[in-house]
């Protein structure tokens, strides 16, 4: 049986990664890495850089006929295990709801939640014992965002819908973990919408996104369902569980402020 690892957003980001890294062994031996992306240039560029054999597939993820390709491209094969799954494509747009437009709010919507759904409704079919689902969420999922509303709510769908379905699929041995990380130095920041509500976000810091992968494969591989990278959030959300969510969007959003005065002040 062939071993084969499917990465989505594997152009760039967190899913170039991860690529990266099954190809060194760190998710175990593997046959094939299969790389999903728009750009089928840049996906060409990242399997010439992998030792595993590759297939790409330039395909946009926001397109329902994605889906159809996905699944002709699983159905061709012979004698597949989907080993991993990983969904990292993603994106998300800061500033007020009616602000962002109802096509970058809608198109959140299909590729943070519809695109991580259908793709593992795909993959599961060729999925057995030991097989893993890596979905990427955010802590933005742990209480709700104002300013970044919707992303933020695709991101919780993302972790309720991974731990879920973990507790479905565990008699299978097969696990679905969600990894709630914080801003990374990623391609994600490059167009935020709102330079004014990102800087009310950035307070709670960044991460690195090497470390975050590493860490995701290796709880992942413990079977842990939600995977929260920085050890700051996990007390973060200790308190969003303790307390009033209003309460605690209340104190995000005044912590924010107050930090995004005092980086205008001092001219950042």
């Amino acid at each position: 049986m062939r071993n084969i690892a499917i990465v989505t957003g594997a152009s760039s980001g967190l899913g170039l990664r991860f690529a990266k890294l099954l190809d060194q062994g760190a998710g175990g031996p593997l046959d094939e890495i299969w790389l999903i992306a728009r750009s089928a240039e840049k996906l060409d560029e990242v399997a010439s850089d992998l030792a595993a054999p590759t297939k790409v597939l330039a395909l946009d993820l926001c397109d329902p006929a994605s889906f159809k390709a996905v699944d002709g491209a699983l159905a061709a094969e012979r004698d597949l295990n989907v080993q991993w799954l990983l969904n990292c494509a993603g994106f998300g747009k800061f500033g007020p709801f009616t602000s962002i437009g109802a096509t970058a709010n809608g198109n959140m919507v299909r590729l943070n939640c519809l695109a991580v759904v259908e793709l593992c409704y795909s993959c599961l079919l060729y999925m057995h014992a030991g097989s893993r689902i890596v979905n990427i969420a955010s802590a933005a999922a742990l209480v709700p965002q104002p300013g970044l509303s919707v992303y933020g709510a695709t991101k919780r769908f993302v972790l309720d819908f991974s731990r879920a379905l973990d507790r479905e699929l565990g008699d299978a041995g097969i696990h679905v973990s969600a990894v709630c990380p914080k801003f990374m130095d990623t391609a994600f920041l490059d167009r935020p919408g709102s330079e004014k509500a990102l800087a009310s976000m950035e307070w709670i810091g960044f991460e690195d996104p090497d470390a975050v992968c590493a860490k995701a494969l290796r709880e992942s591989l413990r079977g842990k369902a939600c995977i929260i990278t920085a050890p700051d959030m996990c007390v973060a959300n200790g308190l969003c569980k303790a307390l009033p969510t209003g309460l605690v969007m209340a104190l995000q959003g005044a912590v924010g402020r107050t930090y995004a005065r005092h980086r205008k002040k001092n001219g950042r």
